[in-house]
C-alpha cells in the first residue's frame, strides 16, 4: 500500500502539471468548437439584450465549410507509411513483409478513421490525437496484434507538459481520462470495492471525484534506464541477459565478446489509476508513449506552446457577418409597412378594409373627399449593411487563406492551369495542416515499427496486404523465437525459416518515410489515373498504353477490352497473321530502303553545297584583288566609274557577286 500510496501522489502532481500547462489551449479549443461547429456565435449578453426587445440573432456560419475544405483535403492525400532496411542484417523482402502488415494493420483498425478525426480535431480546435493499441487477435486465442485507435475526444488527453517535439517522441507522462458512472466502474473494476465508496474516496479533490462518477485515467509514464550490451565477435550485438542466458550455444558457436557498454534505453508502464487506488499496471512492449499528437498552427511564446485551429482568427469577421446581415435581414423584413397617407375623413368609408390594406389584398379601396390617399414609397434596401457584411465576408477568406477558387466558386480564370493555380494558393495557404497530420502518421509508423518484433512474437502465420491490396500469408517470427533459437545453439539472427518463406522480424534496423498524395483504394486505380494523364498530355502514346490503361480499369470486360487493344499492337498482329507479318516485314525493309537512298541524296547534297561555297569564296578574292589593283592605279571604284568603263574591269560590284573576265 505504501508504494501505490507514492505512485498515486506522483500521478496527481502529473496530472496537475498536465492541467495547468494546457489549461489556456484546452479553453480556447472548447470555444473554437462551440463557435465553429455549434454556431455558439453571438455573446451571451447581447443575445440576452435582443432578446428581451424581440430583435433576430442570426447565425450564417460559414466556418465549417473552410474545416471541410482543409479536412477533406487531407483525406485525398492520405500520407502512406513506407519500411525501408537500415543496416546490413535487414532483409528488403522482410521490409517488404513489413510493409504489408502495417497496412493489414491499418485496414483491419480503420486507421483512416483515426487519421480523419485527429485531423478535423486539429483544424477545428487546435490539436488532436490518435493512439496505438494491443490487443488478443481472436476471443479464441494468444496472439496478439497491433491496433491503431481514434481519440474522439480530444479533451480526455493529457499531454506532457515539457514536450518540444513537433510529435509525441519526446513525451514522458500522459493521461488519458474517461468519466465512468458509478454502476459502471464497480462492474469495470470489481476490485476496487465498490462498497465502500464515500470511505475510500474521501479526501479526493479535483476532477477525480465528480458528481455521479469517478474520473479514471490510464496514466502513462517513460523512465530512461541503462541496459548492458555486448558486441561479439561476428559484429553481432546482443543484451548482456541475452548472451548470459543463452551463453553456452554462444561458445559453441565459437562467439565471443569483444566489446561492451552502457547504452540508454527506455521503459514505458501503464497504469489505470483514479485518484485513490491503482486498478491496473502494465509494462508496455515498446518504447515509446503510444498517444499521437496532430497538431493545428503551432506558435510558441515564451516557453509555452500555443496550438491554434483554422478558425481561431476567423471569429470576430464571422460575428460581423452575422451582425450585418441581421441588422439588413432586421431593417428590410422587419421595417414598418408603408402607410397610406390622405386627409382627415378620407378613410372612413371602406374603414376595415384601410384597417387592413398593408396585410391583405383588397380588390378595390374606396375613399371620401376630392383627395384620394397616397402611399408612402419604400426606403429600399439598406446597401451600408450589405456592404459591411460583404466587407465581412472577405475579411473571413483572406484571414484563413481560403478564397473562392479554393471553395469551388468559379472565377475570372479561362484556363485550366489558371484555375489549378488559384486552388493552389488556398492549398498552400493551409498545408501546414496536413503536414503536421504527415508528422503525426511517421511516428505512428515508428511506434508500429518498434512493437512489430516485441508483439509477432514466436513463429506464426500472419496476413500481409500488398501495394494494390491483394491479401496474402506469410510466415514471420519474432523475439521469442529468436531467444529459443539462441537457446538452441543457432546463430544469432539467421533466418531458419528462410527456405520455408519464414521472416525473421528481430533481425536488422529498419527505417521509414511517409508520403502524401490522392488516396487510391488500390494501385491499379493510381496506374490507370496516371496513365490517363500521359495519354492527355502525349497523345501519340495511345496506341502502345491503350491495352495497359483498359487492364487497370475497374470495370466489367476490361481484361476483353485489353486483349483487343493488344492484338492492334505490331508485334502481336505478327504473331497472329504470318500474311500480315510477311508484309510488315517488307514494308520494313522498303523503308529501310529509302532511308538509305535519303542518307546518300543528302550527302550528295550536301557536297554540292559545299563546291558552290568555295567557289563563292573563291570570286570573292578576286573581286577584293581587282579592286586593290584600281585603286593602286588610281582609278575610281563607284559605280559611275563602272558605269563609264562599262564594267569592263569590274563587270558587277555588288557583295558576294562572282567577278567575271578576272
Amino acid at each position: 500500500m505504501a508504494r501505490d500510496e507514492d505512485i498515486l501522489a506522483e500521478a496527481r502532481e502529473a496530472f496537475r502539471l498536465c492541467q495547468e500547462a494546457e489549461a489556456h489551449n484546452r479553453a480556447e479549443a472548447l470555444d473554437d468548437i462551440r463557435f465553429a461547429r455549434l454556431g455558439e456565435q453571438w455573446p451571451e449578453p447581447v443575445r440576452r439584450a435582443r432578446e428581451r426587445e424581440q430583435r433576430p440573432c442570426l447565425t450564417i456560419n460559414r466556418l465549417p465549410a473552410f474545416i471541410r475544405q482543409v479536412v477533406n483535403d487531407a483525406r485525398q492525400n492520405k500520407p502512406s507509411i513506407r519500411v525501408r532496411p537500415a543496416d546490413d542484417r535487414a532483409d528488403p523482402a522482410t521490409a517488404e513483409v513489413i510493409n504489408g502488415l502495417i497496412r493489414n494493420i491499418e485496414y483491419v483498425s480503420d486507421a483512416d478513421i483515426a487519421y480523419d478525426t485527429a485531423a478535423e480535431s486539429a483544424v477545428t480546435c487546435g490539436i488532436g490525437y490518435l493512439r496505438v493499441g494491443i490487443g488478443y487477435a481472436h476471443d479464441d486465442g494468444f496472439e496478439k496484434d497491433i491496433r491503431i485507435e481514434r481519440v474522439a475526444n480530444p479533451f480526455t488527453v493529457y499531454g506532457d507538459p515539457r514536450s518540444t517535439a513537433a510529435d509525441s517522441s519526446d513525451w514522458t507522462t500522459a493521461f488519458v481520462t474517461e468519466l465512468l458512472p458509478r454502476d459502471v466502474f464497480a462492474a469495470a473494476y470489481k476490485g476496487a470495492e465498490p462498497a465502500g465508496w464515500d470511505a475510500g474516496y474521501a479526501g479526493v479533490e479535483g476532477p477525480w471525484l465528480q458528481d455521479g462518477g469517478v474520473l479514471v485515467a490510464e496514466w502513462w509514464k517513460r523512465e530512461e534506464v541503462l541496459r548492458t550490451i555486448l558486441r561479439l565477435s561476428d559484429g553481432t550485438v546482443v543484451e548482456a541477459g541475452r548472451f548470459a542466458a543463452a551463453r553456452d550455444a554462444f561458445e559453441a558457436l565459437g562467439l565471443r565478446v569483444v566489446g561492451e557498454r552502457e547504452s540508454r534505453s527506455w521503459k514505458v508502464t501503464q497504469r489505470i489509476v483514479t485518484g485513490a487506488e491503482v486498478l491496473e499496471e502494465t509494462v508496455w512492449a515498446g518504447r515509446y508513449i503510444p498517444i499521437v499528437p496532430v497538431y493545428g498552427d503551432e506558435v510558441n511564446v515564451e516557453g509555452r506552446r500555443h496550438f491554434r485551429s483554422l478558425v481561431r482568427d476567423a471569429k470576430d469577421p464571422q460575428r460581423m457577418f452575422n451582425y450585418w446581415r441581421t441588422t439588413s435581414t432586421e431593417l428590410v423584413a422587419l421595417a414598418p409597412k408603408a402607410p397610406f397617407v390622405g386627409p382627415r375623413g378620407a378613410f372612413k368609408t371602406d374603414e376595415s378594409k384601410w384597417a387592413t390594406a398593408n396585410t391583405q389584398s383588397h380588390p378595390y379601396l374606396e375613399y371620401d373627399g376630392p383627395v384620394p390617399p397616397q402611399r408612402q414609397a419604400f426606403a429600399g434596401v439598406p446597401a451600408g449593411a450589405l456592404q459591411e457584411a460583404l466587407n465581412a465576408a472577405d475579411d473571413l477568406k483572406a484571414i484563413m487563406g481560403l478564397h473562392d477558387a479554393s471553395l469551388g466558386a468559379a472565377g475570372n480564370e479561362t484556363s485550366g492551369r489558371a484555375i489549378l493555380a488559384r486552388q493552389r494558393e488556398g492549398d498552400t495557404a493551409t498545408f501546414h495542416f496536413i503536414d503536421n497530420l504527415t508528422r503525426a502518421i511517421r511516428h505512428t509508423g515508428r511506434i508500429l515499427l518498434d512493437l512489430i518484433p516485441a508483439v509477432y512474437t514466436g513463429e506464426r502465420v500472419v496476413r500481409v496486404l500488398g501495394e494494390d491490396g491483394t491479401p496474402r500469408t506469410v510466415a514471420v517470427s519474432g523475439r521469442a523465437a529468436d531467444d529459443q533459437r539462441q537457446q538452441a545453439g543457432q546463430e544469432a539472427g539467421q533466418q531458419v525459416g528462410q527456405q520455408a518463406g519464414m521472416y525473421d522480424l528481430s533481425a536488422g534496423k529498419y527505417d521509414l518515410v511517409v508520403r502524401a498524395g490522392p488516396s487510391f483504394t488500390t494501385k491499379r486505380e493510381e496506374a490507370a489515373a496516371q496513365m490517363t494523364e500521359l495519354i492527355r498530355a502525349f497523345p501519340a502514346a495511345a496506341p502502345v498504353l491503350g491495352d495497359l490503361l483498359a487492364k487497370n480499369l475497374d470495370w466489367p470486360e476490361a481484361d476483353t477490352v485489353a486483349e483487343r487493344l493488344q492484338s492492334l499492337l505490331p508485334q502481336r498482329a505478327q504473331a497472329q497473321d504470318p500474311a500480315m507479318a510477311q508484309q510488315i516485314q517488307g514494308m520494313q525493309a522498303e523503308i529501310r530502303r529509302l532511308a538509305q537512298e535519303n542518307r546518300a541524296l543528302e550527302a550528295e547534297a550536301a557536297i554540292k553545297a559545299r563546291e558552290l561555297e568555295i567557289k563563292a569564296f573563291e570570286a570573292e578574292t578576286r573581286r577584293i584583288e581587282a579592286m586593290a589593283k584600281l585603286r593602286q592605279a588610281g582609278q575610281p571604284t563607284g559605280p559611275a566609274a563602272q558605269a563609264v568603263r562599262g564594267d569592263a574591269i569590274i563587270p558587277d560590284l555588288a557583295p558576294g557577286a562572282p567577278l567575271r573576265g578576272m
